[in-house]
């Protein structure tokens, strides 16, 4: 549509859904959305490029895949220690012992007949971190080539998944006036509840994208206690406290502010 001139902006169907009149139809539908958009005060979705969806399916795939790893390492511990061997927390460590363990004829722990289903249950494991190593080499070669990516990955403890997570998903960073309407944008400010001109600041509100909430809160949560150890201080421009629950303190993303 922006080739033949049209301007597009996208609306949030929750936004969208107080104009509508009467049943669900096409007609209700486009009439709604209209009236929505008259509305000056409306807020628009960012448009994202082609590759910025792609990168966000790159994301899901892996967490897909950490949580399968996850379980088939949950699995192989219970299945071992039912047999009476106890294998070390981590799952790298834990494949190396466990394979050395169940490669050993001599040992009697595990019966012969479980042998070859957790030998190939190790495999599985190994298969699953191989296609996670190389999904994230896809998305270090989509930061090399985006310029975003690398001035975001420069920030201190924003590492390759939370500075691509953080730039596919919201489009066009100028579509976000200050850096707190994008914490906003990420339910990282605290819910507000107001009755009778009294305003109460509660938790954050949680809204938006789980998994970059996440990796932001991983984040500033790493350069909090790194910071505390004195192992090194943050840049001037650069805010790393952690979303406090407390009424009245203000939430705080690893963002740049605005200067």
């Amino acid at each position: 549509m922006d080739s033949v001139g049209h301007e597009v902006r996208l609306i949030a169907a929750q936004f969208v859904r107080p104009f509508v009149k009467g049943n669900k139809t096409d007609a209700a539908d486009a009439q709604g959305i209209w009236e929505a958009a008259q509305r000056t005060g409306m807020r628009f979705v960012a448009v994202k490029s082609a590759e910025q969806p792609a990168v966000l399916s790159l994301h899901r795939l892996r967490q897909q895949w950490v949580k399968m790893r996850s379980m088939l390492v949950n699995r192989l511990h219970g299945l071992t220690g039912e047999c009476g061997m106890a294998l070390p927390n981590g799952w790298a460590v834990m494949l190396k012992q466990a394979a050395a363990a169940l490669s050993e004829p001599q040992n009697n722990a595990i019966p012969e007949l479980l042998r070859p289903a957790l030998l190939e249950q190790i495999q599985q494991v190994r298969a699953l971190s191989e296609q996670i190593k190389a999904l994230e080499r896809q998305l270090g070669a989509w930061q090399r080539h985006a310029e975003d990516c690398q001035r975001t990955g420069a920030i201190p403890d924003v590492g390759l998944l939370t500075a691509t997570a953080a730039i596919a998903s919201m489009g066009d960073a100028r579509t976000f006036r200050s850096g707190r309407q994008f914490a906003a944008f990420l339910g990282l400010v605290p819910r507000q509840s107001g009755p009778g001109g009294r305003e109460k600041l509660l938790g954050i509100s949680k809204r938006g994208n789980r998994y970059l909430r996440m990796l932001l809160i991983h984040g500033a949560r790493q350069q909090n206690g790194a910071h505390d150890l004195g192992i090194a201080r943050p840049p001037p421009n650069v805010s790393t406290g952690l979303p406090r629950r407390k009424c009245g303190r203000r939430s705080v993303v690893p963002f740049p502010m605005q200067e």
